[in-house]
């Protein structure tokens, strides 16, 4: 992913690695979504999620590799909502990879967005494998 939309990797990265905690959703055994904070890692180019043993997330990961997760983020200042930095949100599906004392799953990334204010437009920036990247801007 970072070899098809270079620039736009490097947007999402920064938002993800710019606070510790981020947010992750995945899907309980009856199908409900469950929200949790994460601590996403980037580590020689895979997208890297940890958890404690036993943890629920890491049970859901487990029984449904399906993943979302949103940077950490702040509101933008009321003053020029062009000095938000934006956010940014990844897809994808997780993968164990055996870690003793605790869990740890490796994201193969199916879709990002990274999210900002530009002037008066919000501009949605995202890619996916099927269809590169693409921009909406709406004003």
């Amino acid at each position: 992913m970072e070899d098809a939309a270079p620039e736009l990797a490097s947007l999402v990265r920064e938002r993800f690695t710019e606070r510790k905690h981020a947010t992750m959703a995945t899907l309980r055994a009856a199908g409900a979504p469950r929200i949790s904070g994460t601590e996403v890692a980037f580590d020689d180019g895979e997208l890297v999620l940890g958890s404690m043993p036993g943890a629920r997330k890491a049970q859901d990961l487990q029984r449904d590799p399906r993943v979302a997760l949103h940077s950490p983020t702040v509101d933008p200042p009321e003053s020029n909502p062009s000095d938000w930095p934006g956010e940014a949100k990844i897809t994808g599906t997780a993968t164990e990879v055996p870690q003793e004392g605790s869990h740890r799953f490796l994201v193969d990334v199916s879709e990002i967005v990274f999210t900002r204010v530009e002037g008066d437009e919000l501009v949605v920036r995202w890619w996916t494998a099927e269809g590169g990247e693409q921009v909406r801007r709406r004003g």
